[in-house]
């Protein structure tokens, strides 16, 4: 299972880097390690349990010699994974294969010293009121 999650991060991240138009990304005014802060804090505020934190940004840090890269990519990145039951069954109940948007994923990096929170944009229909919900989040992080 957790080999799962981290082929899904890495797709997501990988998604959100090559194609913008698939990720709303916001510049963050301070630090990296606040807006982490900032981004937990908004989602367990809300009532809500961060299943995972991936490291995105150690992984390819220590593995970009391994595979043959130098090109930096992050200086640091985590991937915040959490579920919401009430809005999860609302979506998955208008459409059981929603099932492959869960968890829902709040990004935080820093690229060249400028730090950014995102999420991956979701298809039209009832996956936009997951993205109202993480767009919330951001937004309130952001404050």
């Amino acid at each position: 299972m957790r080999k799962a999650i981290c082929a899904a991060l890495l797709a997501m991240t990988a998604s959100a880097a090559t194609a913008g138009d698939q990720a709303v990304t916001y510049p963050f005014d301070g630090s990296f390690e606040d807006a982490t802060f900032a981004v937990e804090s908004a989602i367990v505020g809300r009532g809500l349990v961060i299943d995972y934190v991936s490291h995105t940004g150690e992984m390819l840090n220590r593995t970009g010699a391994d595979v043959g890269s130098t090109k930096p990519l992050f200086a640091e990145a985590d991937i915040f994974l959490f579920c919401s039951a009430k809005l999860s069954r609302k979506v998955m109940e208008a459409d059981p294969m929603n099932i492959a948007h869960c968890p829902y994923g709040i990004f935080v990096a820093d690229q060249a010293g400028e730090v950014m929170v995102g999420y991956r944009q979701y298809p039209q229909g009832e996956m936009q009121d997951v993205q109202a919900l993480l767009d919330s989040i951001v937004k309130e992080a952001m404050e």
